[in-house]
């Protein structure tokens, strides 16, 4: 598994105006779906500010920039989760004319129900995100194995749910100076970095292999037990997107 994981970097953004910490049943509405002819691929219809980073049969990387007060055009994503490198601050034009300003901390993130719109920063400062979108009509990913342990349940120190729907799980990750976890399973996902790190990860095997990332990379692995320990005297926060 951890041969697989450093295929780095991506992004793609928001258009609810509420806090990942919030209940799924809290989350802002998606925006209302265009006609065919509006259904535009954000990659497609605007490069210059989102960029596919990696791309598999259930899901694909985009990683998302603008400049201070750059708009783009009506482009559609699918149902996706975008963790915030900087702070947001936005205004969103739906399908129908309406407008939604939108504003997101660093380091937090949004679910979005697949939709369209048109952003536009309102930001005197650059903006950067990590999008993962989930492909539409994706099967769902290889089951746990009995036996195999949920880190937010054997782990609840260095693992937190933060948001959960039929389709993903969304976890914060935070390893102290030196810290260590247990032997535990994650289902395919993709891991956005808060910060640097140098990690040690040990395989169910009993193999092990370092890994060094930088903050704002992002990580996808396919499923697989692994025990990490974090090998520097720094804080790593990184947020965990779980593919169902």
């Amino acid at each position: 598994m951890l041969s697989d994981w450093k295929k780095v970097l991506s992004l793609a953004l928001a258009v609810a105006a509420v806090g990942c910490a919030q209940p799924e049943s809290e989350q802002a509405p998606a925006a209302a779906e265009p006609a065919a002819e509006q259904v535009q691929d954000a990659t497609v219809v605007d490069p210059v500010h989102y960029k596919v980073e990696f791309e598999n049969e259930r899901m694909r990387v985009v990683r998302i920039t603008y400049g201070p007060g750059e708009a783009s055009v009506m482009h559609h994503h699918p149902d996706h989760v975008t963790v915030m490198l900087t702070p947001l601050t936005a205004e969103f034009t739906l399908p129908d004319g309406s407008t939604q300003p939108v504003e997101v901390a660093a380091g937090d993130h949004l679910w979005v129900a697949a939709g369209a719109h048109q952003p536009r920063s309102t930001s005197d400062q650059p903006f950067e995100a990590v999008s993962i979108e989930i492909k539409a009509g994706a099967a769902g990913g290889e089951a746990a194995n009995e036996g195999d342990a949920d880190p937010t349940v054997v782990d609840a120190a260095h693992y937190k749910v933060e948001f959960e729907n039929e389709r993903v799980r969304v976890v914060r990750i935070t390893y102290g100076p030196g810290e260590a976890s247990v032997m535990h399973h994650h289902p395919d996902h993709v891991a956005v970095m808060l910060s640097d790190g140098h990690f040690a990860f040990e395989a169910a095997d009993g193999s092990s292999q370092e890994m060094q990332f930088a903050a704002g990379e992002h990580i996808f692995a396919p499923a697989g037990n692994h025990r990490p320990k974090n090998l520097t005297e720094a804080t790593m926060k990184a947020v965990l997107v779980e593919l169902k």
